[in-house]
């Protein structure tokens, strides 16, 4: 069986997104044929700066003969839309911006061609972001990804361990997320969106946790009622489809729930109601050092293509000194291997 090719774009050059893809690929990622994009010369500059000794190989479609790389070698497709004046490392550059957008949209172009089973983005920074040409047109990835490939339907899903959660809304104010967005039909499309999500991992039945919005579920409308007009119609309409979906469960214990395998995927009304729970789990900051021990994965759900994402950002702070941390992009790529395949990790 030939393995799926994963297309990795290579984020902000400025940031720690090529440092850690190198790492990542010097690990040679199991399940897998990676493809770097972007720009070869940034990912050479990468390399070195993580000590990564990898020969980075041009390649171009059609990819579908591609031998897996040998030890000490990496594929990318070259854009070539860097020079090293372009950027500093840590330092917002619209360069650097628009070099991340032209990454974004040739991995996302190689996948509805069917050149790569999935895509797996690195971080950007909104401001280079914006500098380059792209952020006025688009928030971030998930907003870019649903444009460019019709998506109409889509959340995001955060993974952390044995934690997945699919978030309702997000980038909203909480003010606004509970007055114009937290309706019986985004509810429910959300609780299709994690069922489907988990079945293309390979979990024959899953099990949905959906979070309740007030303190204790609402107490029967003491504490609010949209437990009551919103959330529970939501979930009666999609158990009648057939998903096994449960709730509202309050949100204090939903979550641990989840956590010791009661459910398989649990869906957040809110951005830090789902957030909150994912990071507790998968980052962890030492005192002693400033530093953070980062895992989890982003995962956008509905889209024609497979996406997943690490789950932080350009770390400007760390960029050029060889010491990010690469185990959530390998958590990505990972997670991308499983959806593509049907393999629950």
């Amino acid at each position: 069986m030939s393995l799926p090719r994963i297309a990795i774009t290579i984020g902000d050059p400025a940031g720690v997104g090529p440092e850690i893809l190198a790492k990542a690929l010097a690990d040679r990622p199991d399940g897998c044929l990676p493809i770097a994009i972007g720009d070869r010369g940034a990912l050479v500059r990468a390399s070195q700066v993580a000590g990564a000794k990898l020969d980075w190989q041009p390649v171009t479609p059609p990819f579908a003969q591609l031998a897996p790389p040998r030890t000490g070698q990496a594929y990318v497709y070259d854009l070539d839309n860097l020079t090293a004046d372009d950027y500093r490392f840590g330092e917002i550059s619209a360069a650097a911006g628009r070099a991340a957008g032209e990454s974004i949209e040739q991995a996302i172009r190689l996948a509805l061609a069917d050149e790569v089973a999935a895509v797996v983005t690195n971080p950007i920074h909104k401001e280079a972001f914006i500098l380059g040409g792209y952020g006025q047109r688009y928030p971030g990835h998930t907003e870019m990804f649903a444009d460019l490939t019709g998506a109409k339907h889509y959340c995001m899903m955060l993974a952390a361990g044995p934690l997945r959660v699919c978030h309702v809304t997000t980038h909203v104010s909480l003010r606004r997320a509970i007055l114009d967005h937290i309706k019986q039909p985004r509810i429910a499309e959300v609780t299709r969106l994690a069922d489907q999500a988990c079945r293309r991992l390979g979990i024959v039945s899953p099990r949905i946790g959906v979070a309740a919005l007030n303190p204790h579920g609402g107490e029967d409308g003491t504490f609010g009622d949209e437990e009551i007009t919103e959330i529970k119609p939501a979930i009666d309409e999609v158990r009648a489809e057939g998903i096994n979906a449960d709730g509202p469960v309050p949100a204090d214990t939903l979550f641990s729930k989840a956590r010791g395998g009661m459910y398989d995927a649990v869906v957040a009304m809110y951005h830090d109601q789902g957030h909150i729970p994912a990071k507790l789990l998968g980052f962890v900051y030492d005192h002693q050092t400033g530093e953070w021990d980062m895992q989890g994965v982003n995962v956008t759900l509905g889209l024609p293509i497979i996406r997943t994402s690490v789950d932080h950002g350009t770390a400007f702070d760390k960029a050029g000194r060889g010491i990010a941390d690469h185990r959530s992009l390998l958590d990505a790529i990972a997670y991308a291997v499983g959806l593509a395949t049907g393999r629950a990790r």
